[in-house]
């Protein structure tokens, strides 16, 4: 019935959907097992991709060759750049989605992919020889062998629900638990643990005042992910701010004995940077009230998310207190907010590639590996697709490190430091964040995975063009003065000096005050400058200022993470016995057997691994 296959990818969540895609694009034979292929690539939690550090993941998957962007393109009802009253670095994409295109898009790529198949079953255990994997078993008694699997189970595995004292199996509300598959690898000799997440109630929007909420549109001019030609967003659906206060925290307080959060029946740690609202009410005690973002489902539903909300109390008084929330006085619900608790596999287990340590040719992607997001899901999918698929092809595996990508630096962190709380990506992981802005994406990888078979041939030739073109203009701008004639009632208006004679326009950009596209509107030398060039947007026109702006700070980035790099050629071996270096510190002799660090970059970020004992190492390496 079955054939054998490159690759299986079990499960087809965010990142079993990257995984999924990527393989079967670069020639792969790839089956996609899911327990419902109606839910395939579900948003199930809040319908926005993107965000802080979120939105660089999104455009880095892009970049190389990913459908999370594009997806979500054609599906959002709202976009906004975040942080764009800070620096560069900090600029964020976030997109609203309409969460019934979202999956309709993604089955629409899935369905049109080559090399693609699908079946619905429920994996619950692996077949290993050797210490190989070489297929798997299915819920329908099914033996379908593979030369690699993908494991990307999400919350599903022995997952719990929680409302309240109300405890019920399932990986989503409505949907059951995969069981089997955990106690399978535990024999195997995998180390499991569990982990929390929640989501808020849904309400009806029919039943809300907005009157009484503030209004959170969209950027006047919407931006996108894809470096593809998607299209661009015509209209746009407002979100809107509301606000708890100290009646509807009392209220929440009525629940708290009946919390399994506090009672203990959850064991699961939850994730700190997206604390529930009870969590919040008790670890804020002193604050009266917390921001809530009301978000639109999609374009013609009436379903509202409420973002900040997120709750596993009694469903009477999560109702009881959404009421006294100004505007929600008359709401309704869809159903109640609920924490849901599954196993996850401590990452310390994995290589870079994301393979196993444990057992060849499996790999682990997404929430299975402690992480929480649809964005750090889809990119970790993608790495293991992409190198589920070398293997099999006998090539080298594909591993970005942290001075090029977000992606390098949510990996390292996940096999280096693992996990003890649902990981989320913030821009302050990142050493070298001015080098990994979201406008440069596909500037830093689409040529690497060009040339593994991944990114198109349109879209290398699109960055190749885009590169060139900006740095024809940056050239122009360092070249080309304007004269104080043409461009001092501008500078008068933002409020700087005027010129005192011509000047080159990258010595005018270099102003604070100053910015290039209102430039452009001002200056006719410019545009015509501009005119010289085809594929002229608002964002290269950024891309140039920024990298104009920043020129010094850039360098020296560069510089930094030139030598970083020195210590990440400095290879150790899988194999090292770290217990006949007596002068490494016993803690370090512990963490570094445990973790096998493939560089002495790797080993100088593990806890608990001091400068001391990185010196003995290099001092080793060097005999």
């Amino acid at each position: 019935m079955f054939k054998e296959y490159d690759l299986i990818v079990v499960g087809a969540g965010h990142a079993g959907c990257e995984a999924a895609t990527a393989a079967a694009n670069m020639g792969s034979s790839v089956l996609l097992i899911t327990m419902n292929i109606e839910n395939m690539a579900q948003m199930s939690c809040n319908p926005a991709m993107g965000g802080i550090a979120k939105g660089q993941i999104v455009r880095e998957i892009d970049a190389l060759g990913g459908h999370s962007g594009i997806v979500t393109d054609k599906t959002m009802i709202q976009f906004r750049m975040l942080n764009k009253s800070k620096g560069p670095a900090m600029w964020s994409p976030r997109a609203q989605s309409d969460r019934f295109l979202f999956v309709k898009e993604w089955r629409s790529i899935l369905e049109n992919t080559p090399n693609l198949d699908f079946w619905q079953d429920m994996v619950n255990d692996i077949i290993v020889e050797d210490n190989k994997i070489i297929g798997v078993k299915t819920g329908m008694g099914h033996e379908i062998r593979a030369k690699t699997v993908v494991l990307t189970n999400g919350t599903f595995l022995n997952g719990i629900i929680h409302i309240g004292k109300k405890t019920f199996g399932g990986g989503r509300i409505g949907e059951r638990a995969a069981t089997g598959l955990t106690e399978s690898l535990i024999k195997l000799g995998f180390e499991s643990d569990r982990m929390k997440t929640g989501t808020p109630v849904r309400v009806d929007g029919r039943t809300i005042d907005f009157s009484k909420l503030e209004e959170q549109a969209g950027d006047e001019i919407p931006g996108k992910f894809s470096f593809t030609d998607t299209p661009k967003l015509e209209k746009q659906r407002s979100c809107y701010l509301a606000y708890t206060s100290e009646t509807v925290h009392n209220i929440l307080r009525e629940g708290f004995e009946d919390s399994p959060m506090f009672a203990g029946r959850i064991k699961g740690i939850g994730p700190r940077y997206c604390p529930s609202i009870e969590d919040k009410i008790d670890r804020f005690a002193d604050k009266d009230r917390h921001q809530l973002f009301v978000e639109p489902e999609g374009w013609d539903t009436i379903e509202y998310y409420i973002n900040g909300f997120s709750s596993s109390l009694p469903d009477h008084i999560q109702f009881k207190a959404l009421r006294s929330i100004p505007g929600f006085e008359n709401a309704k619900i869809f159903r109640p907010g609920y924490a849901i608790e599954y196993d996850y596999f401590p990452p310390v287990q994995l290589n870079y590639t994301l393979e196993t340590k444990l057992v060849e040719n499996l790999y682990f992607a997404g929430q299975i590996n402690g992480t929480t997001g649809y964005e750090e899901a889809g990119a970790q999918g993608l790495m293991a697709g992409i190198n589920a698929s070398l293997k099999v092809s006998g090539k080298e595996p594909f591993i970005l490190n942290r001075s090029e990508s977000y992606i390098g630096v949510l990996i390292d962190d996940l096999i280096t430091k693992g996990v003890d709380e649902p990981y989320r990506m913030f821009t302050s992981r990142a050493e070298y964040r001015l080098l990994l802005r979201q406008d440069n994406a596909d500037l830093r990888l689409t040529e690497r995975s060009y040339k593994i078979g991944l990114a198109s041939e349109d879209r290398y030739q699109r960055m190749l063009s885009k590169r060139e073109t900006i740095d024809n203009l940056i050239r122009k701008f360092k070249k080309v003065s304007l004269d104080p004639s043409e461009i001092d009632p501008y500078l008068k208006e933002k409020g700087t000096n005027a010129l005192k004679q011509k000047t080159r326009i990258s010595t005018i950009l270099l102003r604070p005050q100053v910015n290039l596209l209102e430039m452009c509107d001002r200056s006719e030398t410019i545009k015509n400058i501009l005119k010289e060039f085809d594929n002229v947007n608002t964002d290269l026109l950024e891309s140039i200022e920024i990298l104009i702006k920043y020129e010094g700070y850039i360098a020296k980035e560069n510089e930094l993470a030139n030598k970083f790099e020195k210590y990440e050629k400095l290879k150790l071996k899988p194999d090292f016995d770290y217990q006949q270096l007596q002068s490494l510190s016993f803690e370090a002799r512990e963490k570094l057997s445990k973790i096998r660090p493939h560089t002495l970059g790797q080993a100088a970020r593990i806890s608990g691994v001091s400068p001391a004992d990185i010196s003995v190492l290099a001092v080793y390496l060097s005999k």
